[in-house]
């Protein structure tokens, strides 16, 4: 099959070259707004070539939209308004009610089916591509009833072939999910970023001298704006109780410490490591 990705960065990248390996693809063509981008996907051979997305359509049984979400609010409607029948596509993005919502009575919309590969790195654009990124990862399928069998089935063969572990959900439940073990997470990157570079500015902390667990810790917080802005956006309401819930959890070690409740630290802690037995 003739596979088309829109977006040629970390996600996009990945697949292409898991794709590439699988030989799933006839012919892999990439789309990409930006032309340096596209031209040092081609020099990876993440695509065989980079063509406008109006030649990927004609072209294409397959087109992945891996850019960010606010570009594929904007971006899956026109793809749908010119698919064909017997075309799939499919969006990688990581929400999916607002998306869901806006192509909800389009009369081609069956032939999308809508996903979250739940991997990545903190890194952009094609040189981030990763061989290997999705083996073992889980992927999120919403709302399949929506969608034609036949192109549920390409969409499963496809993440089968990158190695991908299925989940089913509905899109509401999707985003709430995500909230919690996704963009929560860099929230809190994000804000212990700000608060040690504020300290390192008044000389009392030196990110430098850190230890692999602030490494990891803060990693998220390198994620660009462009990719994250729209997620925030998108997910709003999810994420604000998401924020609400940590914000608990962060005061209750606080007021512990405030009164020199070990006892009470230590039991947050012990209840906190259980977190072992869910991942």
């Amino acid at each position: 099959m003739n596979i088309s990705i829109i977006g040629l960065g970390l996600i996009g990248g990945s697949f292409a070259k898991d794709l590439r390996k699988a030989g799933l693809a006839t012919e892999l063509l990439g789309v990409e707004a930006s032309p340096a981008h596209a031209e040092r996907a081609v020099q990876l051979g993440l695509v065989d070539r980079a063509v406008p997305l109006e030649e990927a359509l004609r072209l294409s049984d397959v087109l992945l939209l891996a850019v960010p979400v606010d570009a594929i609010e904007t971006l899956l409607p026109k793809v749908l308004d010119a698919v064909r029948p017997t075309q799939t596509v499919i969006d990688l993005g990581s929400t999916k009610f607002q998306l869901a919502e806006s192509v909800r009575n389009h009369p081609n919309r069956e032939r999308y089916v809508a996903a979250h590969p739940m991997a990545g790195t903190e890194n952009a654009g094609p040189d981030a591509a990763l061989e290997g990124l999705f083996r073992g990862k889980t992927v999120l399928l919403c709302d399949l009833e929506w969608s034609a069998p036949d192109a549920c089935k390409t969409a499963l063969e496809l993440f089968h072939a990158v190695g991908l572990k299925f989940e089913f959900m509905n899109s509401d439940q999707h985003d709430r999910h995500a909230a919690y073990v996704s963009h929560l997470s860099h929230v809190a990157a994000y804000a212990l970023s700000l608060a040690v570079q504020t300290e390192e500015k008044a000389g009392y902390a030196v990110p430098r001298l850190a230890g692999g667990g602030f490494a990891s810790t803060v990693r998220l917080a390198k994620s660009s704006p462009e990719m994250w802005v729209p997620i925030f956006k998108q997910n709003r309401e999810h994420v604000l109780r998401a924020i609400d819930a940590f914000s608990e959890r962060l005061q209750e070690f606080r007021r512990a410490l405030d009164a020199n409740d070990y006892a009470k630290l230590e039991t947050l802690i012990r209840d906190a490591n259980h977190i072992r037995d869910l991942l």
